[in-house]
C-alpha cells in the first residue's frame, strides 16, 4: 500500500475553487483511478500550524493505493487528463509525494 499526498501550496495571491475541486475535479480522480487500485481519498484543507502560523498548504489530497504499481499505472493511464484538469480550480502547482508504511 501507497499514500500519495497531492498538496497545493498556500502561496500568497493564489486562488483554489474549493466548490470546483470537491464537485467536479475529485470525482473525476475517482472515476478514473477506483478502477485502477484506488482504495481511499481524503480532500483536506490546512487551517493553520502549531505556533499559529498560516499553513504551508491550503488543501492537501490523500489518496491510498493498493500499490506503488497500481498508481504509477493509474497516473500513466489517466494522469495527462487529471492534471490538465487544475488549472480549472487553483492557479497553483501541487506537489506530489509517494509515501509508505514504516509500520
Amino acid at each position: 500500500m501507497v499514500l500519495v499526498n497531492v498538496m497545493y501550496p498556500n502561496e500568497p495571491g493564489s486562488s483554489f475553487d474549493q466548490d470546483y475541486y470537491l464537485q467536479t475535479h475529485l470525482p473525476l480522480v475517482r472515476s478514473r483511478w477506483d478502477p485502477m487500485g484506488l482504495e481511499d481519498l481524503r480532500p483536506v484543507r490546512g487551517v493553520g500550524t502549531a505556533d499559529g502560523s498560516p499553513p504551508p498548504y491550503q488543501v492537501m489530497a490523500l489518496l491510498t493505493f493498493r500499490s506503488l504499481q497500481d498508481f504509477q499505472a493509474a497516473g500513466k493511464a489517466h494522469g495527462k487528463e487529471i492534471f490538465a484538469d487544475i488549472p480549472n480550480f487553483t492557479s497553483v502547482k501541487p506537489v506530489v509525494q509517494i509515501n509508505e508504511s514504516l509500520a
